[in-house]
């Protein structure tokens, strides 16, 4: 049987064995008729909130905080259609300053910002790389539960108005993304970032995808992003086609529980057992962009998978791991997955995005991992993973490894899907 795997920009067929093979996929469902009217609705009658109009006092300060070029946000559509709500109601275009949530990653050139936002509104509007290593670029709320300095970005501190833009889909540790990820990590300090995916909090079997409350990495991300003050959320769901299937506007808390309810319906996907051998992807571009983004979908694959099975992961990596970043460097100082947890086990070893390489090396202490990509055998070995030049046929002989009754599940679209055991 053909299934169809989002991989880079054109998506990848595979021929796989009807008999043997299971496909787990979110519920489909449809985009809307008109999403332009549903945003605009969603601004005017919001959940737990007053109308967006209403946050636009005379010559306030707005800080529009939108999604870097690592995420499936429509923001050359959604923020269009925000700035032009905006105008109507008689803001100014100087009173305006859209950051760009990067995390920990790296700036948006101005080419990809044009293509993320629409040339017109990189020239018409100011928009800014938010600096996770910039202490004076951030203002400090407080600390950390583990006592480091909680710093977010200063102009969306100092704004009288935060419009939090960003989609809504299950996160590997932070149990859904959006909500209050746009402040924490989004705009938050490399330091801040680290301590919150620090060792022990990705530990915790809590901090996984689909929980949110009692998961402690996500209510402290919740709590500091409270700290910075009260915030209009504007999160929307998509489909596999990047179509808006809904729009969550309003209280950060209320609107954003609402939204994460209804992506877990569809996400979430019921399996009666492990599988043998689990193709995964990251969704397809831009998430498949890099390795780092990539463990995300190792990791929706490794929930369904038999201890001492095989992971094949495809993700096109465009970018590479990328070559150079901490990501990087991380894996090639540890000579093994088990090298790596013994450093970060070790007392005082922190480095930045030891997080992804920590739950790389989780799952491979229980399984073989394979990758499907455009880098090259060196850089994957480099990486820790074993190179795959052909899907079909390494699931093939993979199940004929594990013996007759053993299976393969696939998941098409990677970490937008929730698989589980009964």
């Amino acid at each position: 049987m053909n299934v169809n795997l989002a991989y880079g920009r054109g998506g990848l067929t595979v021929d796989l064995p009807k008999d043997r093979t299971t496909v787990i996929e979110p519920t489909f469902r449809p985009g809307l008729a008109d999403e332009r009217a549903a945003l605009l609705e969603a601004l005017e009658s919001p959940i737990g909130a007053q109308p967006l109009k209403a946050w636009l006092k005379p010559n306030a300060k707005i800080c529009i905080l939108f999604t870097d070029i690592t995420r499936a946000t429509p923001n050359h559509r959604i923020i269009p259609w925000l700035l032009a709500y905006l105008e109507s109601a008689g803001v100014r275009r100087d009173q305006v300053t859209l950051l760009n949530q990067l995390g920990t990653h790296r700036p948006n050139t101005k080419a990809e910002l044009e293509k993320m936002l629409t040339p017109e509104v990189v020239a018409g509007w100011r928009v800014v790389n938010h600096e996770p290593e910039n202490e004076h670029a951030c203002v400090t709320l407080g600390t950390t539960r583990t006592g480091v300095p909680a710093r977010i970005n200063r102009i969306a501190v100092e704004a009288d108005v935060r419009i939090l833009t960003g989609f809504i889909e299950p996160h590997f540790f932070a149990g859904f993304s959006g909500g209050p990820k746009a402040l924490m990590p989004g705009v938050a300090h490399l330091e801040t970032v680290m301590s919150n995916h620090g060792v022990d909090h990705l530990n915790d079997p809590r901090s996984t995808f689909g929980i949110c409350e009692g998961n402690p990495l996500w209510e402290e991300l919740l709590e500091i992003a409270l700290r910075v003050g009260p915030s209009f959320l504007l999160n929307v769901t998509l489909n596999e086609h990047r179509d808006i299937t809904r729009v969550f506007a309003g209280d950060l808390v209320e609107a954003h529980r609402v939204g994460r309810e209804y992506v877990r319906t569809a996400a979430m996907q019921k399996v009666d057992r492990p599988f043998e051998v689990v193709v995964t992807t990251n969704s397809g571009y831009p998430l498949d962009m890099n390795l780092y983004q990539g463990v995300k979908g190792m990791s929706a694959g490794a929930r369904v998978l038999a201890q001492g099975g095989t992971l094949i992961l495809a993700a096109e990596c465009s970018e590479g791991v990328p070559a150079g970043s901490p990501f990087d460097k991380l894996l090639r100082e540890g000579g093994s997955p088990e090298e790596i947890l013994g450093l970060l086990a070790t007392p005082g070893f922190v480095r930045p995005e030891q997080w992804q390489a920590q739950i790389q090396s989780l799952i491979q202490r229980r399984a073989k991992v394979l990758l499907y990509s455009s880098m090259s055998a060196d850089v994957l070995r480099a990486a820790h993973l074993t190179p795959c030049t052909d899907i079909a046929a390494a699931v093939r002989q993979e199940l004929e490894r594990f013996g007759p009754g053993s299976r393969v599940a696939v998941l098409p679209q990677g970490p937008l899907t929730i698989p589980y055991i009964a």
